[in-house]
């Protein structure tokens, strides 16, 4: 990657962050509503369906989301398709791996994690918390284990949708506040043009 371009990200990212830091008091109190709303729905919902120690994992995880999707919003790591693909890629690989090596936890974990970040940069879903939902996959208590493929689609992707339905209504509720960014949307309506392109006859 060219020294520039480099400079650039590095720029943009300080800027992005340095951003987020400058929001009122108003903008805190939605951040935070948002993000008791949406990991309080999960937590109620896992509460009873699973073991302790799953459960703090779990929660765990999407509080990691909570603060990127609330929090940070304009990062490219928080868009929807980050969140969705990020954590549903990592669940994926995470019971793959679990299925492959079931007992050898000390190899298991740290491929779950390292291949989870791989495939998360080649589908361009890069979301940090994907990397403790492959974790948790293959250091789980048997009744997640059992789950199997299932895992991906609940808890995995519930959850996220949980976390991008809420976001959705508390993060452009006033106007300081866009989400998806203006980038992540340009970019999607992108991808549906090329897409009709490419199915028409």
């Amino acid at each position: 990657m060219p020294i520039k371009k480099i400079k650039h990200n590095y720029r943009k990212a300080r800027y992005v962050f340095y951003k987020e830091t400058l929001v009122d008091y108003k903008e805190h109190f939605w951040a935070f509503l948002g993000s008791f709303v949406g990991l309080g729905i999960i937590a109620f919902l896992e509460y009873e369906a699973f073991p302790q120690q799953d459960y703090v994992f779990l929660i765990g995880s999407f509080g990691a989301s909570c603060v990127l999707v609330y929090g940070v919003i304009q990062s490219p790591l928080a868009q929807p398709r980050n969140l969705i693909g990020g954590h549903v890629v990592s669940a994926i690989i995470g019971v793959t791996v679990q299925k492959l090596i079931p007992d050898v936890l000390w190899l298991s974990a740290p491929l779950a994690v390292s291949l989870s970040i791989v495939f998360m940069q080649i589908t361009k879903t890069l979301h940090p918390p994907g990397g403790a939902t492959a974790l948790i996959a293959v250091t789980g208590s048997p009744q997640i284990k059992a789950l199997g493929y299932s895992y991906v689609v609940t808890p995995v992707l519930s959850g996220a949708v949980i976390l991008l339905i809420v976001a959705l209504f508390f993060n452009n509720l006033t106007e300081k506040r866009r989400y998806p960014s203006h980038q992540a949307l340009t970019k999607f309506k992108k991808f549906k043009r090329d897409l009709k392109k490419s199915i028409k006859p």
